[in-house]
């Protein structure tokens, strides 16, 4: 099915204090990531988590390889990785649901997998899809 986002959902994951594991955050400063979860960070004031596949530290924050490493609580798992590969990173959220207390999943601005908002959705988790919070923000007035 395809997904239409809530946009009471979105209000409430950018304007609840939560910690957000944001896939594919690293140290590298050029890259969208970076400046959408130091926007996350400073601008929502949410705790941000950097995942990547090497474990690279970002925003003076430890990274994490994976969010099987990451340590409880997580409630966003943020995913900034292509669509082909979102699928995985939205498995792995749902296996790490309870252990972490994960609540959504939002895939970014141009990451699209139907599919696996439907398996979020069939988890428990909120989802959104297709936007960012950097966008989202702002539009809300936060």
């Amino acid at each position: 099915m395809r997904h239409v986002n809530d946009p009471d959902t979105i209000r409430r994951l950018l304007t609840t204090r939560a910690t957000w594991a944001v896939v594919g955050l690293s140290g590298n400063r050029t890259r969208t990531a970076y400046g959408v979860s130091q926007y996350v960070r400073d601008g929502l004031g949410m705790r941000v988590v950097p995942v990547n596949p090497r474990g690279e530290d970002a925003l003076g924050l430890t990274g994490y390889t994976d969010l099987a490493q990451v340590p409880a609580p997580v409630d966003v798992v943020d995913c900034f990785v292509n669509s082909e590969r979102v699928g995985a990173v939205v498995d792995d959220a749902i296996a790490e649901r309870d252990r972490l207390g994960i609540g959504a999943v939002w895939l970014q601005l141009g990451v699209i997998d139907d599919d696996a908002a439907d398996r979020a959705r069939a988890a428990g988790l909120d989802v959104v899809m297709d936007t960012c919070p950097a966008m989202e923000g702002p539009r809300l007035g936060l």
